[in-house]
């Protein structure tokens, strides 16, 4: 074999590195791997098509030897310190003009000083948003890059080839590839960091529902595989849509059981909703429903309290009894209204950061390579892809007149469900934040006209008036 005559290398063979690695080579790329567990090299190799040119390296050294100048190679380890020892480890090895991309979910921060360090070293240095899970890596996921734009069009052909498809309009060719250039510096990490935010929130959100469904309507594992089965095939078609309703018949290798019932109510995370919600605090912009989101994966650890609070207060969840299909349908229509909130505040939060931190974002690029390999891939990006394409300086969803009508048509029962919700002693905080701020951001007077006076009274904190300009003070208690 002639050195060098790889295209790629991967770093970090977990599920993820494996299958892009795989899904690149059905693409016709030379592709290399190393991993300090050579078991995963191995499978690597085992799991190659035939055909395909697939090699795992017994060394870091081996593996940027064999890779074709300038080198282009990827990092798909735990973020944190293990990506920087990673960069350490590699830039004796490399060469002025090589890329370097971190495929994991770094926070933005430390990709920017990533950025900056490597650049002094002549190395081209890149963050990317990977979303699809296992699936997506081998078939195709929805890729966000983002940083040195010499560097993506470097990686340009090899990302759009295993990158997930989507169909493009009649007489437009073939499917549309779901990578694209998502600005300056961090916005690949930024851009997924969000991405993972509304994910958190539209999974709050069915999970409230499936509650509701299952405990407030009665209906059983049979009945709500039907339900989503159904739903996914309407306009609430999405891939979270979709597993849900395959979960529903999952059985229980030990019980028989239905395996969603034998599941413990404690939520696990890697911390992205967090950052997001965060972040959003930082610039600062309004994202209730993924804080809450957060906020209610973190209450669902205090499983012995609950246990301990629910003993205390005997909750009682009272049955709906009548007009089920009514209220069902209700829930329908809250799910996808407050869905589109969900959309709203994360595209937001994208836009403000876009000009706040320099990044140059582009919020039609963005919804459209979410349209397909994405865990948040739904029909609702259709809508959002047309609607930035007739403006792409949209400060938030919520101002287009297609998707005002939806909302229009469907926050009635969204009151409806809340309001019930409550009644019948179900949590449905997602579904609750999402109308809080859907009814503060159509308001042009909100009473924090009280607050100002407050701050001014206790802190001087000054403020100011409706008819006139400028800062003022009053003393309050004179």
């Amino acid at each position: 074999m002639n050195k060098p005559s790889f295209d790629f290398g991967m770093i970090g063979l977990g599920v993820m590195g494996r299958n892009l690695l795989l899904n690149m080579a059905d693409h016709h790329f030379a592709v290399i791997g190393f991993d300090n567990d050579k078991t995963k090299g191995a499978t690597l190799e085992s799991a190659a098509s035939p055909g395909t040119l697939v090699k795992a390296a017994g060394t870091l050294g081996e593996m940027v030897e064999y890779l074709k100048t300038p080198r282009k190679l990827m990092l798909l380890v735990p973020a944190g310190p293990i990506v920087d020892d990673v960069i350490n480890d590699l830039l004796p090895l490399l060469s002025n003009g090589d890329i370097v991309i971190d495929g994991g979910n770094s926070h933005y921060t430390d990709t920017i000083r990533r950025i900056n360090f490597l650049q002094d070293k002549g190395v081209h240095f890149m963050g990317m948003g990977v979303s699809g899970g296992e699936e997506g890596a081998r078939k195709g996921p929805s890729i966000m890059p983002g940083g040195d734009v010499l560097a993506w069009q470097q990686v340009k052909p090899i990302l759009e080839s295993v990158a997930a498809k989507v169909n493009l309009p009649a007489g437009q060719g073939g499917g549309e590839p779901c990578v694209a250039y998502m600005g300056k510096a961090a916005a690949g990490h930024y851009v997924k960091m969000v991405h993972n935010g509304i994910e958190y929130a539209v999974m709050q959100l069915i999970s409230e529902v499936y509650d509701l469904l299952k405990h407030a309507v009665g209906l059983n594992n049979d009945e709500l595989y039907v339900l989503f089965k159904k739903w996914n095939e309407g306009e609430m078609q999405s891939f979270l849509i979709e597993i849900t309703r395959d979960i529903f018949l999952k059985e229980d290798d030990i019980t028989k059981n239905r395996l969603i019932d034998m599941i413990l109510d404690k939520a696990g995370s890697k911390g992205t909703g967090k950052w997001t919600s965060q972040d959003a605090m930082e610039l600062p912009v309004p994202v209730p429903t993924i804080d809450i989101a957060v906020a209610m994966r973190d209450l669902s650890v205090f499983k012995e309290e609950r246990i301990a609070a629910a003993a205390l207060y005997k909750p009682k969840i009272k049955p709906i009894t009548s007009h089920k299909e009514k209220f069902i349908q209700q829930l329908h229509d809250s799910l996808y209204c407050a869905s589109i909130i969900c959309y709203a505040q994360g595209l937001a939060m994208l836009h403000k950061a876009s000009a706040a931190l320099k990044m140059d974002i582009p919020l039609q690029d963005v919804v459209r390579i979410w349209r397909g390999g994405c865990i948040i891939r739904s029909s609702l990006l259709e809508i959002f892809t047309a609607a930035y394409k007739k403006d792409k300086q949209l400060v938030n969803i919520l101002l287009n007149k297609k998707v005002a009508s939806l909302i229009k048509k469907k926050q009635a029962a969204l009151r409806k469900v809340v309001q019930q919700g409550s009644a019948v002693k179900i949590p449905v905080g997602g579904l609750m934040s999402s109308l809080a701020y859907l009814d503060a951001y159509c308001s042009d007077r909100m009473p924090t006209n009280l607050i100002q006076a407050q701050r001014d009274y206790f802190g001087a904190h000054t403020y100011q008036r409706i008819d006139k300009e400028g800062n003022f003070h009053t003393e309050w208690n004179a």
